[in-house]
């Protein structure tokens, strides 16, 4: 099945722009990075010039002992069927970061011949920077590629109550067949998560265990690249911490211990390990917060955080929850199911807001699950993985910082009530809209 992704609109104004750079895609493997590339050359160009070098080594020899455009394109012209032309033609380098020397290239692309479209993408480039490589600084686009989202993973599940939501513009209860409805469609992407193949396998109705064959075939690849492209001393570590992460999870309070990890474990020995995941986008750490204003990060206690997984589906696959205990509504599943939400809740707030959300405590009495940083205001966000609501977080942040928006994320229908915004968590990815028309109800 065909999913339409939101990038395609962001890859689209690139195109045009008028001063446009050469852009890297970043994101974690399997996100369909090499997909948007592919498409987009399809839709948006006459041809698309396609390198993989990680599959060609004999790709990289092009790069030596040349910055020279008209060479290199002159080149690469032997390992395309299709002609690279100005502005018709989409030059795609893929796996870019197992040769340094097209890395740098973009530069001159950017310099000398930006009359030419190039995209170009790296699983694991966060981590090869890391290490020192030359880089083009200033001279290339960005754009990060998440795993699909709720809302991607809605238009192609149910087209109408995608529209439905999309038409959502003021804050009143939705009519209990819909919530009903959208609540069963979230409860299906939290059993797939976002990986676009094991989305559309499961929308193609190939069945479920050919769902958990594809999310465990991520997870195999991503054990993989620990053993390829980490550092050798690292490599056990960072093992040790990815399988931690359920288990850190499942606390109540979601701290992340080294000593789960390992007994005995000390930060300084695991610090790059968890690095290493972090730049491969792998997770994302959530690091406390001691106050609660602008900037955010200005205020990280950087000794304490908690460690999501990038991807919902990927977390249950590695936890091994079975799909059909997300809907039986099991005792057996209480605790984990809101970490679970937690995670779901992330996932959608990351590709919404610039500032990473941040998790707050007040001396052992209460703790607010996210912090949002969205334009000036600071904005405590509770999640709740049911109808029960009921807790003191929200409150007590309230009554010390009078926040102008308090968000609670739950199955409970779309409500405000002063400055509590209750939001059905199938409508987190419509966060920011929800909130711009209620600022504007007061």
């Amino acid at each position: 099945m065909r999913i339409d992704r939101d990038i395609f609109h962001r890859l689209s104004d690139w195109k045009t722009k008028p001063n446009r750079k050469p852009l890297i895609l970043q994101g974690a493997r399997q996100t369909g990075k090499t997909w948007l590339m592919k498409s987009f050359g399809e839709q948006c160009f006459t041809h698309t010039a396609y390198f993989n070098f990680d599959k060609n080594d004999e790709l990289h020899h092009v790069f030596e002992g040349t910055k020279d455009i008209a060479r290199l394109l002159g080149k690469l012209a032997f390992y395309t069927k299709c002609p690279i032309v100005p502005q018709k033609t989409l030059i795609v380098f893929d796996e870019i970061q197992e040769c340094n020397k097209a890395l740098n290239s973009l530069k001159y692309f950017c310099e000398d011949a930006p009359e030419y479209a190039v995209i170009a993408a790296g699983s694991l480039l966060g981590v090869s920077l890391s290490k020192g490589d030359s880089f083009p600084v200033g001279k290339v686009d960005f754009m990060r590629v998440y795993p699909l989202t709720f809302k991607e993973f809605l238009a192609a599940d149910s087209p109408e109550l995608y529209d439905f939501a999309e038409n959502i513009n003021t804050v009143e209860e939705i009519p209990l067949i819909m919530f009903n409805r959208l609540a069963e469609s979230f409860h299906r992407y939290q059993v797939t998560g976002g990986m676009p193949e094991a989305v559309s396998n499961f929308l193609d109705n190939m069945g479920i265990e050919k769902v958990e064959e594809d999310l465990q075939i991520v997870l195999h690849a991503y054990e993989l690249d620990f053993a390829k492209h980490a550092e050798k001393k690292d490599i056990p570590k960072i093992t040790a911490i990815w399988n931690s992460i359920p288990s850190q999870l499942s606390r109540e309070n979601r701290k992340f211990l080294y000593k789960l990890v390992k007994p005995g474990a000390r930060a300084r020995e695991y610090e790059d390990a968890l690095l290493w995941l972090e730049q491969a986008r792998l997770v994302y750490r959530v690091f406390a917060n001691t106050k609660p204003f602008l900037p955010l990060k200005a205020y990280d206690d950087l000794t304490a955080f908690k460690i999501y997984l990038s991807d919902i589906g990927l977390l249950r696959r590695l936890a091994k929850l079975p799909p059909e205990i997300i809907l039986s509504g099991s005792p057996l599943y209480t605790e984990f199911k809101g970490a679970a939400a937690e995670n779901a809740i992330l996932q959608s707030l990351v590709t919404q807001f610039e500032v990473t959300p941040r998790y707050w405590t007040s001396e052992g009495k209460a703790e607010v699950d996210f912090l949002i940083q969205h334009q000036t205001d600071i904005i405590p966000v509770e999640v709740k993985a049911a109808q029960n609501v009921t807790g003191k977080s929200l409150h007590v942040f309230n009554e010390k910082y009078q926040p102008k928006m308090r968000i609670r994320y739950s199955f409970k229908n779309l409500k405000k009530d002063g400055n509590l915004l209750n939001i059905p968590m199938f409508l987190a990815d419509w966060t920011k809209k929800i909130l711009m028309f209620s600022y504007k109800s007061g």
